[in-house]
């Protein structure tokens, strides 16, 4: 059984205020190869601009550091069939992760239910975060990734700190936010993908999330 866990990236979404919205365009149209085909052979190329942080993204340690790995370097291994782990956060902001969890090498999915506020103006505000002592913790823990259902894995205050980023970059734990769907798995058992394309030289992008139940 496959869980779908990433969000649909539509033409003009809004994944977090100030990042452009996707643009859907035509390379090739339909019409304009039949005259490039044979008779009754038709094709769509259709081009996209995004910003790398749209819809359901991975961050790699280039997201963070001009020296850490960019998505062309982190290994498959670190982004694809990981070992699940869920920990469930329902209910308050600050998100604390119990330390006799076993996550080394693991996905730690972190729910929180907030990807129910997805697209509207609530979802941005007050939404659940790391705290910066679980995060420090699992840095020194060793998890292949992390994961949130929520607008960001830390507090946004304006003051602009993000201490989970910060730690669990430096330590190579790529992280994966705007989640879904994580009500939907059990709290382990489940085999985690989350790959993204390797382009040289970018630190974060889009990733078709699932999880494979047995």
């Amino acid at each position: 059984m496959i869980v779908e866990l990433s969000h649909r990236i539509v033409e003009g979404m809004i994944t977090y205020p100030g990042v452009p919205a996707p643009r859907l365009g035509v390379h090739l149209s339909r019409a304009d190869s039949r005259e490039v085909y044979a008779p009754g052979t038709e094709f769509h190329m259709g081009t996209i601009a995004l910003a790398a942080n749209t819809g359901t993204y991975l961050d790699t340690p280039h997201h963070r550091y001009p020296d850490g790995a960019d998505l062309s370097q982190v290994p498959a291994s670190r982004l694809a069939d990981l070992p699940g782990v869920v920990v469930r956060a329902e209910g308050g902001r600050e998100v604390r992760i119990n330390q006799n969890l076993d996550v080394r090498d693991r996905a730690v999915l972190i729910h929180t239910g907030w990807d129910r506020h997805f697209g509207t103006g609530t979802y941005v505000g007050e939404h659940p975060y790391l705290a910066p002592e679980s995060a420090a913790w699992l840095a020194e823990q060793g998890p292949a990734l992390v994961g949130i259902d929520s607008a960001n894995i830390d507090d946004t205050p304006p003051h602009g700190e993000r201490p989970a980023h910060t730690l669990l970059l430096k330590a190579g734990i790529v992280l994966v936010e705007h989640l879904t769907g994580l009500a939907a798995l059990p709290d382990e058992g489940f085999r985690f993908h989350a790959a993204p394309p390797m382009i040289a030289g970018l630190g974060t992008f889009p990733v078709r999330a699932y999880a494979v139940l047995p």
